[in-house]
């Protein structure tokens, strides 16, 4: 079983959160379920889904959503994110989610899921190697 560092977490609970958080997706257009799973460095779990609207411009991903519930909280040092859909290969975070990211660490790790949990892991610096800054 491999463990997130400094928390000893295990990202089969990562990943088993971000496949159970899919399940109250709100895909009414696509009907492609996503869900994501966020740790912060203390240890919290945090879950996302997408949601869609008719106006697809107002649509929010399941990433943004696990990532602003845990800022609402008032948590700002993220571990590790999970993101998992209903696709067979695995699904990746868009560029708007990876830059939303990179606002509070291009080290977090990302676990990019396919429908079976397997997973492979990339920091946000390599999935956004030029974030944009001000």
């Amino acid at each position: 079983m491999i463990k997130l560092p400094a928390t000893d977490f295990p990202v089969e609970k990562l990943v088993n959160a971000a496949r159970a958080a899919k399940e109250a997706a709100y895909t009414p257009y696509s009907r492609l379920r996503v869900g994501a799973a966020l740790l912060t460095v203390q240890g919290r779990l945090y879950k996302g889904c997408n949601i869609e609207n008719a106006s697809y411009s107002l649509a929010i991903c399941a990433e943004r959503v696990a990532l602003f519930k845990a800022l609402s909280e008032g948590e700002k040092d993220i571990c590790a994110l999970a993101v998992i859909s209903d696709l067979g290969e695995r699904c990746t975070p868009c560029g708007s989610c990876r830059q939303v990211l990179a606002e509070f660490g291009t080290e977090i790790k990302i676990f990019m899921c396919n429908s079976r949990g397997e997973y492979h892991v990339q920091t946000v610096a390599q999935l956004l190697p030029l974030p944009f800054k001000l």
